[in-house]
């Protein structure tokens, strides 16, 4: 006798409900991971176009060319880092950059100590960053206006240092960051990865990281766990001040000079980094690891449209277009928390 095979049993109505609520339970799962690593997919599809465009995109030569050129981004887009993780923003960097960095080209010229001069730089920024944040933490002041206030007055006060001239300097202990290697690579990208591992440290590891992130996802819970919000809050413009300074040691000492435009293009794009790589406007939410792929992914796009030989204009037009999907994924991963 042959045998009849018994058909599969038709699923009960409970499992249907079952699965049709499991399927938008995974879809909900699946859209928050997609757009919290987004910035390296975009990475590794732009990288692959810059490639197709031009063979000589992997070539070493090139990947020194796009870690130099994402050191200066790099410093500016951690420091405004900070101030995004608290609910606030700092758009003074690029002219805290350029008023530090013209200080120390005139220092240096001066006669001082390389080394002194450094720290003057860097010094010059922390004290910037902390006029900011006592102005912003301490009485109030919006810090979108208060630190585009600050941006202005020093973009003008370095206009005035260099009276529209470039001062050169020619102090190898002053430009050895920028124009030193070891081992055929150069040492501005050690400097950012190093930035990037005490960020990281801190961040993660220390109570003041976690209560940046604190203060930024609810202030009035944070301060009432017994965080300080207003030293948090005015420390994070103080450390976005630092790498600001930071910055313009490592671009003046790279461009052995200063001028009155120095990173006056670096402004959005630095804001543009932390977001798209995952810091979201709305203060609390971000990771080092997204801001180091945003900085990548822009410094990618800029090098690789240059390669190109694409006509400025139209390296002008796709910086723009990055800022807007920048803000448009905040928005779309702002949504997709509230909904979870």
């Amino acid at each position: 006798m042959s045998q009849i095979e018994s058909l599969p049993e038709a699923p009960t109505p409970s499992q249907q409900t079952a699965a049709a609520a499991l399927t938008p339970h995974r879809r909900s799962r699946a859209v928050p991971r997609v757009l919290n690593n987004i910035v390296w997919m975009l990475l590794v599809l732009f990288a692959l176009v810059g490639y197709l465009l031009n063979p000589f995109f992997f070539s070493i030569a090139n990947m020194q060319n796009i870690l130099v050129q994402a050191t200066t981004l790099g410093f500016l887009a951690v420091g405004i880092s900070f101030t995004l993780l608290i609910g606030e923003i700092d758009l003074s960097v690029v002219g805290v950059l350029g008023f530090s960095g013209s200080i120390g080209a005139v220092a240096v010229n001066a006669g001082l100590p390389p080394f002194l001069c450094i720290l003057l730089v860097i010094a010059m920024g922390g004290v910037l960053g902390l006029v900011n944040g006592l102005c912003v933490a301490k009485l109030g002041m919006n810090s979108l206006i208060t630190t585009l206030a600050v941006g202005l007055t020093l973009t003008g006060a370095v206009l005035a240092i260099t009276r529209g001239t470039t001062i050169t300097i020619a102090q190898p202990g002053y430009t050895f960051i920028g124009t030193q290697s070891i081992g055929g690579w150069p040492i501005m990208p050690v400097a950012l990865i190093l930035l990037f591992v005490i960020v990281t440290v801190l961040l993660n590891r220390s109570r003041w990281g976690r209560s940046i992130y604190a203060t930024g996802g609810n202030e009035r819970a944070a301060f009432a766990a017994g965080v300080r919000t207003t030293r948090v809050r005015t420390s994070a413009f103080v450390v976005s001040g630092l790498l600001a300074g930071c910055a313009g040691w490592v671009s003046t000492a790279y461009l052995s000079g200063v001028n009155s435009t120095i990173g006056s293009e670096v402004l959005l794009y630095a804001i543009a980094a932390p977001v798209i790589g995952g810091v979201s406007l709305t203060g609390g939410v971000g990771k080092v690891t997204g801001i180091l792929g945003g900085i990548l992914l822009i410094t990618i796009v800029q090098v690789g449209l240059q390669l190109s030989s694409v006509s400025a204009y139209y390296v002008s037009m796709a910086g723009g277009a990055m800022i807007f999907v920048a803000v448009l994924i905040d928005v779309l991963r702002v949504r997709t928390l509230k909904r979870r």
